[in-house]
């Protein structure tokens, strides 16, 4: 069994019945039944959490005379996706600012996890930036035909009647092509971060590693921004009218 963070570890030890019982119930079957939680599932959960606290941290502080730090880093946030969304989507943006931002801090705060000792970033697991891939690809395609009807499907058949034929498959396949392209940046990115920042920790313990440290966190944050930024294209694309 591969070597695990403490807080998997932790999961496993209290969890791993419950965990065996789901996963039984869906035919899956883990490799190791005695830690049926990886370390990218747990990594996940702890996110979750400190999201959901962070969330209700603003919600209980919000004040309109004397706001903290917390409502201020948290209005910073709104106004930075709320900016980006009205530059890129347009009209009727404000729909999508919750998915956005919550899919921006997400990533972001997953990204991160990698730089606290004891803790992994679960982007750097293949498995997680594809769920956030497919949940973005079905986002941007479910207000597609919210916001066209039938009439999006002409996203797919291009300006000329004459060759919607052979546009068509190819439009497909440039559709799906962008779960593989949100995939791939997400996880190659997280994943040499996170082999250059330990192969040079374990050859030089201090000094040197503390600048690949610092290119982690630009990354982390440059990454989240990209998944966010591709996103809002790919959902203004979809809910235009003049396709």
């Amino acid at each position: 069994m591969p070597i695990q963070p403490a807080f998997t570890q932790f999961l496993n030890a209290h969890l791993a019945g419950p965990a065996n019982a789901l996963l039984s119930a869906v035919h899956v079957h883990p490799v190791y039944p005695e830690a049926p939680i990886t370390t990218a599932v747990s990594m996940e959960l702890l996110v979750f959490v400190v999201l959901v606290a962070y969330f209700v941290i603003v919600r209980v502080s919000l004040q309109v005379e004397k706001p903290g730090a917390v409502q201020h880093m948290a209005e910073m946030t709104h106004e930075f996706v709320s900016e980006q969304g009205e530059s890129i989507i347009g009209h009727g943006f404000e729909k999508f600012v919750s998915y956005l931002t919550a899919l921006f801090l997400f990533i972001l705060i997953a990204n991160l996890m990698g730089l606290v000792p004891g803790l992994e970033s679960p982007t750097a697991n293949v498995t997680v930036p594809l769920g956030f891939a497919l949940v973005t690809f079905l986002y941007y395609h479910y207000h597609g035909i919210r916001a066209n009807g039938f009439g999006y499907i002409k996203q797919f058949l291009g300006p000329v009647p004459l060759i919607a034929w052979l546009l068509f498959p190819i439009e497909i396949i440039s559709h799906l092509a962008r779960v593989l392209s949100l995939t791939v940046r997400l996880y190659a990115n997280m994943y040499a971060g996170d082999l250059l920042t330990l192969a040079f920790f374990s050859l030089v313990p201090v000094g040197i590693p503390l600048v690949f440290l610092g290119l982690h966190l630009g990354v982390a944050a440059i990454q989240a921004y990209v998944f966010m930024l591709l996103a809002m294209i790919y959902l203004s694309l979809a809910v235009a009218h003049d396709h």
